[in-house]
């Protein structure tokens, strides 16, 4: 009778290829955003020497819920700066103080390191809203 670890390993595989991609446009977002490793490491809830690892493409971890879920707040907003803002208020923006309601005089990226992933939805519903998706 065949075992079943052939046929498990095309679904890890897909798995470890899935997260590459999450983390590798993660990395990129940070990268673009201008986020030291240490801001980067705080907004993505992970030690700085795991960041480092993803940055130089040796993560061999599994992403949990928390990771997947603020991957996806992270390159959510990106996408939305990128619909909304044109030229290089794309990238600068994260790290801008902003005056809003919302943020309260403190960067888009000092608000979600601060307040986890309730703060990260805060601002991608915000962006949403400037683009009249609310």
């Amino acid at each position: 009778m065949p075992s079943a670890q052939p046929a498990l390993a095309p679904e890890r595989d897909a798995a470890r290829h899935e997260e590459a991609v999450i983390v590798k446009a993660v990395v990129r977002a940070c990268d673009l955003w201008k986020l030291t490793n240490k801001e980067a490491s705080q907004l993505f809830d992970v030690p700085i020497a795991t960041w480092n690892r993803m940055k130089a493409g040796d993560f061999k971890g599994r992403l949990d819920q928390d990771k997947r879920m603020r991957a996806s707040l992270i390159v959510g907003i990106f996408k939305s700066l990128r619909l909304y803002f044109n030229g290089p208020l794309t990238y600068q923006w994260p790290k801008a103080v902003n005056t809003g309601p919302v943020f309260d005089g403190q960067s888009p990226v000092d608000l979600m390191i601060e307040g986890g992933i309730p703060a990260m939805m805060k601002v991608r519903r915000y962006l949403d809203g400037l683009r009249g998706g609310l």
